[in-house]
């Protein structure tokens, strides 16, 4: 393994070290960690370095805030080998959609892909987001919108952010679709057992 000659060694002869380890001064490039220990080891390494900014001036934030930084720079993969899905070779596309994919082609016997993971920076992850709504309100906003008129995009407005922007109920908590379709109802006090006919009788309780 070749290293700067001005690069000062962490490490002597016999020493024993395990993969990934640093064994120069310097910072490490994420995207090496990425390759070698994995997407977890990863987002301990992101976490921790951030954290460390923070302690040193005296800062607590819980690690979840920036877990949920770290998970969005980490939600795509790279495709290697699209077997008999829709992709193509060095693709990338969202994990959830790989998923869904591989779902699909494996009921119908067919042969799944196969991808790696790859990081992304913050402003490259908000522009690759399924919502165009979402990413033209980020950045090239002009790029975006022509882009998704010119492939014939359509947004599912699935994403919180893309529903404020058009001012629809945003699908989180009491929001979520799927409660539009529940009526909840009260019983009639003094019903215990549910059977007698008085217990049929249900009024409506507020939403």
């Amino acid at each position: 393994y070749q290293i700067p000659a001005s690069k000062y060694l962490r490490v002597q002869d016999g020493d024993w070290i395990n993969k990934g380890d640093k064994i120069d001064d310097g910072p490490i490039d994420p995207h090496d960690i990425l390759d070698i220990k994995g997407p977890r080891e990863l987002e301990k390494f992101l976490v921790n370095e951030i954290q460390e900014v923070y302690r040193l001036q005296g800062v607590q934030i819980n690690d979840k805030h920036i877990e949920i930084i770290v998970r969005q720079m980490l939600r795509k993969v790279i495709i290697e080998d699209p077997g008999d899905t829709s992709f193509v070779v060095d693709q990338i596309v969202d994990k959830f959609e790989f998923d869904d994919e591989n779902m699909r082609v494996e009921k119908e016997g067919g042969k799944a892909a196969s991808a790696k993971p790859v990081l992304m920076g913050i402003t490259k992850s908000a522009l690759n987001t399924e919502s165009f709504i979402s990413a033209a309100s980020f950045q090239e906003t002009t790029r975006v919108l022509t882009e998704a008129a010119i492939k014939g995009k359509i947004d599912r407005l699935r994403g919180l952010k893309e529903n404020v922007i058009i001012g629809h109920l945003i699908p989180a908590g009491t929001g979520v679709r799927e409660y539009n379709k529940v009526t909840v109802y009260q019983k009639v006090k003094g019903d215990l057992d549910g059977v007698s006919k008085e217990a049929e009788e249900e009024i409506p309780a507020e939403k």
